[in-house]
């Protein structure tokens, strides 16, 4: 295996995550794929033109482009995307035909699963499809999507070579959900910068925040319906910890993102509580683990989360997590061990695992060694060895046809 191309239609690797489109997908690909890179497979990250100025290549490392491809108005809408998918598969065979051959495809989320199935059929080349999030799963936690993003899920499943899947919880989705052979799904956990995300010396971190001793509570994400922040906020007010402060890092994101940073203000105003949150911007890594060091719980109150990398950064940190009964959260906190796992959606339920936490500090100290120990078991090494090995498998089977 020699040389990867990595689809992601929508979003860059290049772009900071914590806004906007930008998430847990950014950082997958970009972590995988400079892990692929250092281990000697080379890969081009195909992303469509989103600014005029951009360049057309990006090397951003020895073995890790992003090519820009022009596909559309540089600042099309999200919802509009579907619309310009072959215009930018047009541009990403164009680019393939031109340059070096690729020897397989990983496609990221439904568009570029969809620019990815064809792709395959017009260079013979083998597909890995992950998706991050799945349209019947969101649907099931009251976020529909589109009929038409539905059945493209379902003819890229049936026609990959390989889905991987996050977590557990997701490969069992795909398959209830969607039919998918279980023969064809990979279960492969992202990894988590260990340079970045270790542990370190909360009062230090604090102090380089302007943070004092108050009890904090830590919050990091798109602001969005999806992730929640309102359960975090109320939660935060039926504390009997009544000094305890909330750290929202991260900014709107999609259509709603404004509309939601303005609900969640009235909801702050409305609890009297605007001395005790705080709205950060999205940070990046290296200074994004100093927050989670600071704090004293990582709340995650998302509907949805195949994976949920904020759960395993802060787990890498000695931070104890609180978050939803959900998806790949389920797999990464253990319940009663790093940090509590909440079948609820009432931010009293949340507000009373957090307070078990603040008030037992024996325990906390607890949490935070076996979520330490926890995330070590993840590196994108790893990840990256595991699909490596997976690529090499693919382009000596034989493909899978459509049915």
């Amino acid at each position: 295996m020699r040389r990867l191309a990595v689809l992601s239609l929508h979003t860059s690797p290049l772009i900071q995550p914590g806004a906007g489109d930008a998430g847990g997908m950014n950082v997958y690909i970009r972590e995988l794929v400079s892990s692929l890179a250092q281990a000697g497979v080379e890969a081009d990250v195909y992303v469509r033109r989103w600014h005029n100025e951009l360049p057309d290549v990006v090397i951003v490392e020895p073995g890790f482009r992003v090519i820009h491809i022009d596909a559309g108005p540089v600042d099309l809408a999200k919802e509009d995307l579907p619309d310009i998918v072959d215009e930018y598969a047009d541009g990403v065979l164009s680019h393939l035909r031109g340059d070096k051959p690729a020897d397989a495809l990983h496609a990221n989320y439904w568009l570029s699963g969809v620019a990815g199935h064809r792709i395959k059929h017009e260079l013979d080349l083998p597909l890995v499809s992950v998706f991050h999030t799945l349209a019947r799963v969101k649907a099931e936690t009251g976020d529909p999507e589109p009929q038409h993003r539905i059945d493209a899920e379902a003819d890229v499943i049936r026609c990959s070579d390989a889905i991987v899947a996050n977590a557990p919880v997701e490969a069992s989705q795909l398959q209830s959900l969607y039919g998918a052979d279980p023969d064809r799904i990979e279960i492969v956990p992202p990894g988590v910068v260990h340079a970045y995300f270790s542990p370190g010396d909360k009062r230090g971190a604090r102090t380089a925040l302007g943070l004092g001793d108050e009890p904090l509570l830590l919050f990091v994400g798109r602001v969005q319906p999806l992730k929640g922040v309102d359960v975090a906020v109320r939660a935060l007010a039926e504390l009997g910890h009544s000094g305890a402060r909330l750290l929202i890092v991260g900014g709107a994101s999609g259509a709603e993102g404004e509309k939601e940073v303005r609900r969640i203000r009235s909801i702050i105003d409305e609890l009297h509580l605007r001395d005790r949150v705080s709205f950060i911007d999205p940070q990046p890594h290296h200074l994004l683990s100093t927050y989670y060091r600071a704090a004293d719980v990582c709340v995650l109150p998302s509907r949805s989360e195949s994976f949920g990398l904020v759960a395993l950064e802060a787990a890498a940190c000695g931070t104890p997590v609180v978050a939803a009964a959900v998806g790949g959260l389920r797999t990464l906190v253990e319940h009663g061990s790093t940090g509590f796992l909440v079948d609820s959606r009432n931010p009293a339920a949340y507000a009373s695992f957090i307070d078990e936490i603040l008030g037992n500090t024996a325990l906390a100290v607890e949490f935070a060694a076996n979520a330490v120990d926890r995330a070590s078991q993840y590196t994108w090494s790893t990840t990256a060895a595991r699909l490596r090995r997976l690529y090499e498998d693919l382009t000596v089977a034989v493909p899978v046809t459509c049915y």
